[in-house]
Formats: structure tokens, sequence, C-alpha cells
């Protein structure tokens, strides 16, 4: 709020594809598809029509005694993109509310099997998952979750498996060794009181796009199935494509073996293609059927407004489609590798580290003693001058763009964060000598 004084909100006109243009017709290319919701660009012409259709006919029903066309068919589709396992929707309106659901819906099922001490939750460091109460109390981020502390419940936190961590001679599935076991020695002591574990796959976005291995997925997994305690999939941010695979969980099975999955995946952000909020907790039969009673008490308990509202469900099948027509994976990992290769700079820039790459994420750190004072939103303003809109989280440079880059355009894109990143480097050290005495007089 501060801050905004010195450097006001930029004054969005409109959108087109990758485009934002601004109140004096100047464009931003949209690095973080507007915190990672849209996949495949501003105003495109297919979802456009899509709502268009959908308005004329239905654009809102409660969820409550009714159902419609496009929350039927949504969540049909999204189970068969787990093999059916995760055969159950319950539909929210934000990612935050996904995981409230998760939460809720955990700690009921096991009370209502008649294990009601299993009422605690385990969450990784650096880990986000929201910010609304129940999703503060599962998150890893002093900034956010601080000044509420004394309303949240109390949550385990575990080791991240954040590949950064490697000591001398580790790899990345070494790390997600060292944190899986840290994981074991808490679930053997604690299991009769834990609900369930909720964890972002892959990468985990809000504390700076940590990346691990997958193994840490698979032991995640064996060890819930061991210590019978449920496993919450948070996919809002890398899920529907992020990470090279629909779902990043999907990439815990190890070649030629089948898919194995959580008990419960929250989807969001880039499911409605950043049309309309939307939110939805994907369930096992097992955790439906604790709910099957005469009882109410016994069902779950949670509704929203405008839970399955049909406008938003009709965007995700849009989005659906643009998957299915236009092999979006496949045509991702063409892209992904162009853009990965006019970065390649970076990885061996003495000025960053950890230089990383999953799926369409891109991200790298700046070392510290270079950042200097309010490096983000530096780097934020050096990069409107060239076109980009692009916000650093802390000391972390990150790209997500839309599912639209081509050869040309990823060219053109690192070569313009390039050239914003020397440019904030050179301010950093133009500072620094600055500030520094001046040299002593020589005899």
């Amino acid at each position: 709020m501060q801050r905004a004084v010195a450097v006001p909100p930029l004054a969005i006109l409109r959108g087109e594809g990758p485009w934002l243009f601004d109140d004096t017709g100047r464009r931003y290319f949209d690095t973080s598809s507007s915190w990672w919701v849209n996949l495949f660009g501003h105003a495109d012409a297919r979802i456009n029509a899509a709502l268009k259709e959908q308005l004329d006919r239905l654009p809102h029903v409660m969820l409550a005694g009714c159902t419609h066309a496009p929350a039927v068919e949504l969540a049909e589709r999204l189970s068969a993109l787990t093999d059916g396992v995760l055969g159950h929707c319950f539909f929210a309106s934000d990612g935050a509310s996904a995981v409230e659901i998760a939460l809720k819906m955990s700690f009921h099922h096991w009370r209502n099997r008649g294990r009601p001490t299993k009422r605690e939750f385990v969450c990784l460091r650096q880990g986000y998952h929201g910010e609304t109460l129940g999703a503060l109390a599962v998150t890893d981020v002093a900034v956010f979750r601080d000044a509420y502390d004394p309303l949240l419940m109390r949550s385990h936190q575990v080791m991240s498996p954040d590949a950064r961590q490697a000591l001398p001679g580790e790899s990345a599935a070494d790390v997600a060794s060292r944190a899986a076991a840290e994981l074991e020695a808490l679930l053997a002591s604690r299991h009769e009181q834990i609900a369930a574990l909720i964890l972002e796959p892959l990468v985990q976005g809000t504390t700076g796009m940590a990346m691990h291995d997958p193994a840490y997925l698979r032991a995640a997994r064996a060890l819930c199935d061991q210590y019978e305690v449920l496993l919450i999939a948070d996919e809002i941010a890398v899920g529907c494509g992020r990470t090279g695979t629909f779902f990043a969980f999907e990439q815990a099975a190890l070649p030629g073996q089948p898919r194995i999955w959580p008990d419960l995946v929250c989807l969001s952000k880039g499911i409605s293609g950043g049309y309309l909020p939307l939110s939805l907790v994907l369930a096992r039969d097992r955790v439906y059927e604790a709910f099957l009673d005469d009882d109410v008490a016994r069902g779950f308990l949670h509704s929203h407004s405008y839970t399955g509202n049909a406008l938003a469900c009709r965007a995700a099948l849009a989005v659906l489609d643009r998957f299915e027509q236009d092999g979006v994976l496949s045509r991702n990992r063409h892209r992904a590798a162009t853009l990965t290769a006019a970065l390649a700079p970076l990885q061996t820039d003495a000025r960053i580290e950890h230089f990383r790459q999953i799926g369409m994420i891109w991200a790298f750190d700046v070392r510290e003693a270079l950042t200097g004072t309010r490096f983000a939103e530096r780097f934020h303003l050096a990069g409107r001058e060239r076109e980009l809109l692009i916000r650093p989280i802390g000391r972390t440079v990150y790209l997500m763009p839309p599912y639209l880059l081509d050869d040309s355009l990823s060219n053109w894109l690192a070569g313009r964060l390039l050239a914003t990143l020397d440019d904030v480097l050179s301010q950093t050290l133009n500072a620094c000598d600055a500030d520094r005495p001046p040299e002593p007089p020589t005899a």
C-alpha cells in the first residue's frame, strides 16, 4: 500500500494473446500469465465464444439440489484424466477455498471412520497454500503468515525437498531422500494424530519456484499409505500442464509403471484459463464414501454461493478442449526446449545461481550480494521499460508465460530478460560505487 504512492499500479486497458496494453497504448508481455492463470493468453477467441454461448443459455444456478451440464462434464473429464482414480469432484471458487475444503474433508473423513484423534496436518517448509486461516496454517511464508499466527491451528512442518539444498556431491534425488526420511520420522511418531500431508508437487511456487525430484512424491505416497495418512496434492499453481504433464503428480510414476495418485487434488488458477474464479477438489472413492450417511452431520459440510458456476465451468471445458484439440502438452515440450536454449547464457552466468526449469516454468536466483535494495521492484520497473510485465519473488526471477510461444517470441523474450538483468545489476553496482568512500590520496 505504501509503495503504491511511489510506484502506481499499471493501468491496463486490454489484453490480446500474451500481451497487455496500458492506457497509453504501450504493450507488455505477460511473463507470469497474470499470476499463472492465463494459459492461452488474454481474450482467447475460442474461450470467448464458449462463454458467449453459455451466457445466453445459463450463467449460474445454485448447485444445491440442482445440477447442470458444464459441471457434470467438467467433473467427468477431470476424473478421466486421473484414470478414474479421483472420481469425485467438489466445486469451489478459488485456490485457498480448495485447500480449506481438502483440509476439512480430511479431518471429517477420519472422524466419520471412528478416528477423531486424526486432526493434525503436515506441510512442507517453504510451502504456500493460500491466505485464508486454514490455508495459512499449512503455509510457511512469513510475510503472509506471521501477522495472523495467533489465529492459526498448529501444523507440523517437515523439510522441503527443494533441490537447491543439495550438499556437495548430492543430487536432487538425494535431497528428496533426506526430506522423505524426516517425513517418515514424523509419521512414525504421530500418525495416530495426523489426518493428512499437503504438498505442492514438483514446484513450490510462491517461495521462489523451489523445484524437487519426483522421487519425493513416490516416497510421500508410500509413507502415507504405510501410516494411514491422506495425501493432498495442491496442484493450484502446477496443474494444467505447467510442469509438462497435465497434473504434476503424474511424474511420480517410474517409467513403464502405472501412475500413482494422491487422495485429494486441489485445482484452480489455469483451469478456467484466467477468465473466471473456479476451483475444485478431486477425491478418491474411499474419501467420498466416508460421508455417505443419512445423518446430515456426517455429510461434508461446506458451500459457496457460486459453487460450480456454469460460466466458469464452461470456461474450464474450453481450456480442456484446447489441450485435446491442439496437442498442447507435446507442443509445450518444443516451446520449453526453445526458450531454454535461448536462456542458455544464464546457465553459466556467475551473477546468478540455481538456474532451473521444468515444463513451462523457468527460474534463477540472483546472488544475494548483487541484489541491493528493493531488487524485485527495480527489476519489475526495468522490465516494464523493455515491454515485460515481470515480478520477481525476492531475488528469484521466474517465467511462467502463456502457452503461446513460438521460436521468434522465445528469442525475443530471452533477449529482453537478459537485457533487464544486465540493467538492474549495473544499477546495483553503480549504487554501490556511489556509496563507497573515496580512495585516500596517494603520495
